[in-house]
């Protein structure tokens, strides 16, 4: 896991080494073991290093040529500081952007990478006339590149944000795996392209500068999460999950585009030879995912997914897995720790608990909002933050979670309530804002659905049932921009990797197209990975009824909300969207017994004071939440 940044400008002038040098500086937590830099023509990369695979020649930019059929291939990565000069930028006007052209042995490609690229070891098998020069994973993109041009990224398995510079073509290509595991943020400016692995580093280079988009903003305060390749700031847009771009003199050209689902209706399939298959994919899987050569452990909830998760690392690995829970004394939510703890005996796992407390929640908000600079108003963040952390202080650089296995296998209530009739309950998905008629904003915020209603329109279509429909939704938007921004910025923070097998190629060509009644049964989600976690690890208990997964902010900020609530009304960011007399009321509303749309609602309006007040007004004081806000 790493940070990538780059810079192709239109004139071509040579990118300023300083301007790189602050983009590696603003990406340093997501890549403390080693920076890198090339400049080529007018292209400049730059790369901060996590190493997981490959720790003494992984080092990047990676670089490769291509002579005569044999393909060469070195490493560019430097320590601190240092510069590679990498090919001659050379013009490839004419050429068809899916083709490679001829190339010389001096013309070099350089790749930089962000993520794993699981399938290296059998890419690298296929391969058989590359001279490989490092045993790195991303080695093999780039040779992939050198013989398929914009298509290479459909060869690999794995969770990645890729830049390669072809100076050949003189072309930038940038390329984000499926699911959209990993990030990856661009400007087109004036003067060129501008790319980075997180927002706040094109900031900090003085690249482009955060302006509020009030349309992302509305996305963000109804839904908790925003839509599609814009981002809440101006002229900052997404790579889109599976794309592939080429950039040439400073603009995009080409775009292709690589499915996470596959199409179709449901499989029939029988229930016995549907466990058989689901055992297999997910041995696959979590066998792939566990590839790294420094030691890894898991997150463990207690939960369907974590449970199986468990379940079959425990199958995998002949040492006991490391796994570790979060939980909340004396509040009114289920603690997990019991349960997780029955879990991991039962399995034979090393178990650290971790408490997650309220004075955790005032101290460490204001830096999970930091971290959150593509914003996700996600309460699952803050468990996310501190376990993290934990895992960081037991020297692990690799965490293996279940995001995803919801969405693969049908587990949320609103799954269910989305394939009844209205009469009988049924009700679209995110039909209703946090703030719909609460009376706190200060105009309806229109619009607010409209992005989501497209992954709705577009995920209907190829003979889907309304199940799995919804599914499709949620992993257009609701996981990349929500689940997976969350997991990659809390654990990135802490220089820790998270990997998660559900989200992998092969278990989503088996899981979507599983028929309704494998997924739903009973009034369960999930159905088919809880009969298998029944016999696989009986103590999980995969049928018993549980109180779904919270976290007690409500609780929290009902305590100290007659003091919260004017401070959360005057700030800027609040003041020009909501009414200040109403934030008060709806903060002074929280807490025990208050109905639940008030604590939900008055978490999204802290979370976004503080998240205004760092990326928006550029505030950086330290401290808790009350010194923040106060300042």
């Amino acid at each position: 896991m790493c940070g990538i940044a780059g810079i192709m400008n239109r004139s071509g002038a040579a990118p300023d080494d300083a301007v790189l040098q602050a983009l590696s500086a603003a990406l340093a937590h997501r890549g403390p073991d080693g920076r890198g830099r090339t400049i080529s023509g007018g292209t400049g990369l730059a790369h901060t290093r996590l190493a997981i695979i490959d720790l003494e020649t992984g080092d990047q930019p990676l670089f490769a040529s291509q002579n005569t059929g044999k393909e060469e291939a070195g490493t560019g990565g430097t320590r601190t500081g240092t510069k590679q000069e990498a090919g001659t930028g050379l013009g490839g006007a004419g050429v068809s952007p899916g083709t490679p052209r001829a190339r010389t042995g001096t013309e070099k490609a350089a790749l930089i990478a962000n993520g794993e690229i699981y399938n290296y070891v059998e890419l690298k098998l296929d391969m058989g006339r590359v001279d490989f020069r490092t045993g790195s994973d991303c080695e093999p993109p780039l040779h992939l590149y050198l013989r398929h041009g914009l298509d290479f990224a459909r060869h690999l398995r794995g969770m990645y944000a890729i830049a390669i510079y072809d100076p050949a073509e003189d072309s930038l290509i940038l390329a984000r795996d499926p699911f959209g595991i990993k990030p990856l943020y661009y400007a087109e400016t004036a003067a060129g392209l501008a790319f980075a692995s997180e927002p706040q580093a094109l900031f900090r280079a003085g690249l482009v500068k955060p302006v509020l988009r009030p349309e992302a903003r509305n996305e963000l305060l109804q839904l908790q999460f925003t839509t599609g390749s814009g981002t809440v700031f101006e002229g900052v847009h997404r790579l889109l999950p599976g794309e592939t771009a080429q950039v040439r003199g400073g603009r995009i050209t080409d775009r292709l585009s690589r499915k996470a689902l596959p199409d179709g209706g449901p499989i029939e399939v029988s229930q016995s030879a549907a466990l058989r298959r689901l055992d297999e994919v997910l041995s696959d899987s979590v066998n792939i995912h566990q590839r790294s050569d420094v030691p890894y452990g898991m997150f463990l909830s207690g939960g369907i997914d974590s449970s199986a998760l468990l379940a079959m690392m425990s199958r995998l690995n002949e040492q006991p897995v490391r796994a570790f829970t979060a939980g909340f004394s004396g509040t009114d939510v289920a603690d997990e720790r019991r349960h997780a703890r029955a879990v991991a005996e039962a399995a034979g796992a090393e178990h650290t608990e971790v408490e997650f407390s309220e004075a955790d929640f005032w101290a460490l908000l204001p830096q999970i909002a930091t971290v959150m600079d593509d914003p996700a108003a996600d309460y699952a963040a803050l468990p996310t933050y501190k376990l993290a952390a934990a895992a960081k202080e037991a020297g692990l650089k690799v965490v293996l979670t279940g995001e995803g296995g919801d969405e693969m296998f049908g587990g949320y209530g609103r799954y269910r309530r989305v394939r009844r009739a209205r009469l009988l309950g049924g009700r679209p998905m995110r039909e209703r804002g946090v703030f719909d008629g609460l009376g706190v904003l200060r105009d309806e915020a229109a619009g607010w659905r409209d992005g989501f209603a497209k992954s709705e329109e577009e995920a209907a279509r190829g003979g889907r049932t309304k199940l799995q429909a919804a599914q499709a939704a949620d992993c257009a938007d609701w996981l990349p921009h929500d689940l997976l921004a969350k997991l990659d910025r809390c654990l990135m923070a802490h220089g820790v990797e998270g990997r998660v097998p559900f989200l992998d190629l092969k278990v989503a060509d088996f899981a979507l197209r599983l028929p309704d009644r494998l997924k739903v049964r009973r009034g369960q989600g999930k159905w088919l990975l809880r009969k298998w976690l029944q016999t696989a690890l009986p103590a999980a208990r995969p049928f018993a009824r549980k109180r779904g997964f919270t976290v007690p902010v409500g609780e929290w900020i009902g305590g100290r909300g007659r003091e919260l609530g004017p401070l959360v009304a005057s700030q800027p960011g609040i003041k020009e969207i909501c009414l200040p007399h109403a934030v008060e009321d709806l903060f002074g509303a929280a807490g025990p017994g208050a109905a639940r749309r008030a604590g939900q609602a008055a978490w999204v309006l802290l979370f976004y004071a503080l998240w205004h007040r760092r990326h928006i007004e550029g505030v950086e004081e330290q401290g808790g939440v009350f010194d923040v806000l106060g300042g």
